[in-house]
């Protein structure tokens, strides 16, 4: 009998080990390409720290990211706020945790123009091209710059509003005078990829928002609070180790730290304000 007990242990171990793979989705604020290659070493730490297969997706734009939050695809997403809380309410996401970059745990919505385009203030901007970066659920890039310009009287029939792929695109294009302003997160503005590219003191903010809550990561809410509290321990606590630091600079952030629900109500009311959207 004995004998048997061990025989049947011993088949089930593997059994117990084999855990599906934790799908870790991060949308393409940077672009498909870069985003895969600056979050696969967190993928990768992510992975050999909870001993199961960790797998990163992104998409190729906004919309296709979307898709897979809505297929509920992802088991730990990093997204934009807009994202969190539409995702909160409809589909059972809850954040665990935001974005430290350049060591500041807020970001702020910008309006950017060339220095030489001779306009001075928001309202000025009537009439004129706005490329978006992002698309419509682009939370620093489209709503919070349509927030700006809709606070200095500027309603969405005031201004020619298109759309780039990615922020930094918007950016591009206001650059190279496709557009007579772009909407974008400011911290864009400092990303090496324009810095290299670009002469920056060509361009200027013209306007800025409020300072509001990071980028979050969420999870699923079905994930077993052990699995949670390990994935927020881990993310939360990168920033006190050289490796960690490292994985950390190449996605572009300084720390991830602890965030909870309420830290997005601005955006929520922001949200209603623009969309008609009430999460």
């Amino acid at each position: 009998m004995p004998l048997l007990l061990g025989i049947c242990l011993a088949w089930q171990i593997p059994l117990r080990a084999e855990e599906s793979p934790l799908v870790m989705g991060v949308f393409p604020r940077k672009g498909f390409t870069r985003t895969i290659e600056n979050f696969t070493p967190l993928a990768d730490y992510l992975s050999s720290q909870l001993g199961r297969k960790v797998i990163l997706e992104s998409g190729r734009n906004f919309a296709e990211f979307w898709q897979g939050v809505e297929q509920r695809r992802y088991d730990l997403v990093h997204y934009n706020q807009y994202h969190y809380v539409r995702s909160h309410k409809n589909l059972g996401y809850d954040v665990i945790a935001k974005n430290e970059e350049n060591h500041r745990s807020t970001i702020s919505g910008v309006l950017i123009v060339r220095k030489d385009s001779g306009i001075k203030n928001v309202a000025e901007l009537r009439g004129k091209k706005i490329i978006f970066g992002g698309g419509r659920d682009a939370m620093q890039g489209y709503i919070i710059a349509s927030y700006l310009l809709q606070q200095a009287g500027l309603p969405k029939d005031a201004y020619q509003a298109i759309f780039a792929g990615s922020p930094p695109n918007a950016i591009y294009a206001t650059y190279y005078r496709q557009a007579g302003a772009a909407g974008s997160a400011g911290v864009n503005l400092e990303l090496p990829m324009l810095r290299k590219n670009l002469d920056i003191s060509q361009l200027k903010i013209l306007a800025r928002s409020d300072r509001l809550a990071q980028l979050p990561w969420a999870v699923k809410s079905e994930l077993s609070p052990a699995v949670k509290a390990q994935l927020t321990s881990l993310l939360t606590n990168l920033s006190r180790s050289e490796a960690g630091r490292r994985i950390l600079k190449r996605a572009g952030l300084t720390a991830i730290i602890p965030a909870k629900d309420n830290e997005y109500d601005p955006h929520r009311k922001i949200i209603k304000l623009i969309l008609g959207e009430d999460y």
